[in-house]
């Protein structure tokens, strides 16, 4: 019989918070079929709280040792996972430019790719500032848009689509950058 303090120590390993990111996906999805202001602000709350696991996850397995082939495989793969599905599903209510999701995808595939490519060559295919800040930029786009009515006068919409733009800027710019640094492997 395992103790509560075993199941909490569980619960909190950087994996599993991982885990908890990627079975978030499938919650958000079916609150975001509704187009209602209830389904989406549920939508954003369970968006909101597997995206802060992000944060912590990674704070915990530097901080404790904890860092796993496992993790470094699935952490990204869960960002991905979780902000991409949140953004595809706001295109049939009309929340987001197709475009700029299909931008914001397209370079999350090709990155994945070359972080393979980099990985397998015994390179540390490690997310630059750059990176992070496209990721954070993402997700603070997704949680307005997400809301997106009028909440205490604010215009949830319009605040998560200057938030797509300049996230787009940094998925751009990020997705150049990793390709220029990592070149040489390309010309093999």
């Amino acid at each position: 019989m395992t103790s509560k303090k075993e199941i909490l120590r569980l619960l909190a390993h950087p994996n599993s918070l991982t885990l908890f990111r990627v079975a978030a996906v499938p919650l958000v999805i079916l609150l975001m079929l509704d187009d209602g202001r209830l389904c989406g602000f549920l939508a954003a709350l369970f968006f909101s709280a597997a995206a802060i696991t992000d944060y912590f996850d990674g704070y915990l397995a530097r901080r404790y040792g904890l860092v796993s082939n496992l993790g470094k495989i699935m952490d990204p793969l869960a960002d991905k996972l979780l902000v991409s599905s949140a953004f595809i599903m706001l295109i049939p209510h009309g929340r987001v430019p197709a475009w700029m999701i299909c931008v914001i995808i397209g370079r999350e595939l090709a990155i994945t790719g070359l972080r393979n490519l980099i990985s397998g060559q015994g390179k540390d295919p490690s997310a630059s500032m750059l990176g992070k800040y496209k990721t954070g930029f993402q997700i603070a786009a997704a949680i307005p848009l997400l809301l997106h009515y009028s909440y205490l006068g604010i215009d949830f919409h319009l605040v998560g689509s200057v938030l797509l733009w300049i996230a787009l800027v940094f998925t751009i710019w990020s997705g150049i950058d990793y390709f220029v640094r990592f070149r040489k492997l390309l010309s093999y």
